[in-house]
């Protein structure tokens, strides 16, 4: 199967790059700069191609003879739909980790052209948001009539300066949840929670993660939120100053803070990612009070991204896959235990 790794050079392009040689494939490695690629392309003895995402008949063009496109470069807001389009004019699956709500709402707006041209469009293929997406699917089998799902979620609190401008892009949105089947902001008394994860007792401020599109479409429940464990203090201040979203309206004020952000974002160094470990928690309630739980543990996210980025091209040449669909939708419950290092539990 012929592949393309978008985005290749960038923090996760380059880990999935070498998980992929270490596996045996050689994706064809893309992005805009071919100063950045070349030398990635000759250490690993792979092939690259260099192309921008402002013209979808240039992108086409570049990506004809793939079967998949494996999409890295972030913010996904400004990336993702021209590749879709493209995806779609030449009839090659796309995928993506993204974990930006409207990213993912855009990509399943393409759900019937994408099943009437015979190809599958799946985001949040990474650690955002196969983990949570899997948990969710898994918890909500179990509680068929669910009303409301609750996640939480730690993580290494390192990251990419992708990452970080991919959340600098949700910050207008406000500290949404789903509530009655729309998206909102929650109002202040539902922004944090306390939960129970593998380390402990954690304090969770509520966050745009990917769940609050993706479990929705997976599970149906109309009622999702998700909490990320931080430090007290800095889940309080978040919290109280959550209002300054409005703040980043401004088109400028977001190009000013991801300036500041590939000056000052140190990401995981490769021992982080080989000792950082992560945790989920997520439980699903329905109106009479019946109730599962269950817990995921996974390897550090970049890695687990990385792990995962592989299998899921592994699963994409077995597969008849069509459609706009979630990662849980596309490969089960349990494709998250298939990722190196991933266990689930039902009680702690």
């Amino acid at each position: 199967m012929k592949w393309m790794l978008y985005g290749a050079t960038g923090y996760t392009g380059v880990l999935v790059a070498e998980e992929a040689v270490k596996r045996g494939h050689t994706p064809l490695l893309a992005g805009r700069d071919e100063s950045k690629l070349r030398p990635l392309a000759r250490r690993l003895g792979l092939k690259y191609v260099a192309f921008g995402l402002d013209d979808v008949n240039i992108i086409a063009k570049h990506i004809a003879e793939m079967d998949v496109v494996y999409h890295c470069a972030g913010p996904f807001a400004f990336t993702s739909d021209a590749m879709i389009r493209a995806c779609l004019a030449t009839n090659t699956h796309y995928l993506d980790i993204t974990g930006e709500v409207e990213v993912l709402e855009n990509t399943f707006s393409y759900d019937e052209v994408a099943r009437k041209n015979g190809i599958a469009l799946i985001s949040g293929v990474g650690f955002d948001v196969i983990p949570s997406d899997c948990l969710a699917d898994y918890v909500s089998q179990q509680v068929p009539q669910a009303q409301t799902l609750v996640m939480g979620i730690q993580a290494l609190s390192s990251v990419s300066a992708g990452t970080a401008k991919s959340m600098i892009e949700m910050l207008p949105y406000g500290l949404r949840w789903r509530k009655n089947g729309a998206l909102s902001v929650a109002p202040i008394n539902q922004r944090t929670r306390k939960f129970h994860l593998q380390t402990g007792e954690a304090l969770g401020l509520l966050i745009p993660w990917g769940d609050i599109a993706t479990a929705y479409r997976t599970t149906g429940i109309p009622n999702i939120s998700v909490y990320m464990a931080l430090n007290p203090a800095l889940v309080r201040l978040v919290s109280v100053t959550a209002s300054m979203g409005g703040l980043f309206k401004s088109a400028g004020v977001r190009r000013f803070a991801s300036g500041i952000v590939d000056r000052v974002i140190t990401p995981p160094t490769p021992a982080q990612r080989e000792i950082g470990r992560c945790y989920l928690y997520a439980c699903a309630t329905d109106s009479v009070g019946n109730t599962a739980e269950a817990w995921l543990e996974t390897a550090e996210g970049y890695r687990f991204t990385a792990l995962a980025a592989i299998a899921t091209i592994e699963k994409m040449e077995h597969t008849g896959l069509v459609g706009a669909l979630t990662p849980a939708q596309a490969f089960g419950a349990d494709f998250a235990l298939e990722i190196e290092g991933t266990q689930r539990v039902d009680g702690l």
